[in-house]
């Protein structure tokens, strides 16, 4: 059964790095409609330092994930920062001690990093976060072993998402302040996840 390795963390993070820094300016600005405007510069330097650090990765896959939860906490302290550390820790626990995980697991991983990132930030879905793309994305690969039709589906649940709630108000963290302003406005979490699936396509 087809599965991934560390080989494919480290060549992937490569990608979505470069990714990152290029619309690193788009989600500062997303950002700064409901946030603090520095979104963008959280998931650039923290997927930086992730793939900075990729070759030195152990061929163990949870503890590779680990390593990528050290190194976005390492320059990113912020919220999202530490949410995001907290996906891959959940990610780490679940594939410690092997060196292919098979891709079929792919959603349940997903699953256990949205019920990590909901425990830790106190966020439930429907509150217009980067929560319901995960959700969304985790449901639409359930079952799913062949690399590209994951990467399909996710593409596709990703932009449900951000379609079906853009005019939804957002009801979690500083976002929730701007009340109806919110409206029409995509969620910069959702938006991030959106253009770091893009580095993987």
């Amino acid at each position: 059964m087809a599965g991934f390795t560390t080989g494919d963390l480290r060549h992937v993070a490569g990608r979505i790095a470069a990714k990152a820094q290029l619309v690193a300016a788009e989600l500062n600005a997303a950002d700064g409609q409901l946030g603090d405007g520095d979104l963008g510069i959280t998931v650039s330097k923290g997927w930086v330092e992730i793939a900075a650090s990729a070759d030195a990765m152990p061929d163990d896959v949870g503890m590779a994930f680990l390593d990528c939860a050290k190194a976005f906490q390492k320059v990113s302290s912020s919220s999202y920062g530490t949410l995001t550390a907290t996906a891959f820790m959940a990610a780490a626990k679940a594939c410690k001690g092997r060196t292919e995980v098979p891709y079929t697991e792919v959603s349940a991983l997903l699953a256990a990093a949205r019920d990590a990132m909901m425990a830790r930030g106190k966020g439930s879905l429907g509150d217009k976060t980067v929560l319901d793309a995960l959700d969304a994305v985790a449901l639409a690969t359930a079952g799913q072993g062949d690399a590209d039709r994951l990467l399909a589906l996710a593409d596709q649940a990703i932009d449900a998402t951000l379609n079906t709630f853009r005019d939804r108000e957002s009801k979690l963290g500083r976002a929730r302040m701007f009340g109806d302003k919110s409206r029409g406005l995509d969620d910069p979490g959702m938006l991030a996840l959106r253009r770091v699936l893009d580095g993987m396509m």
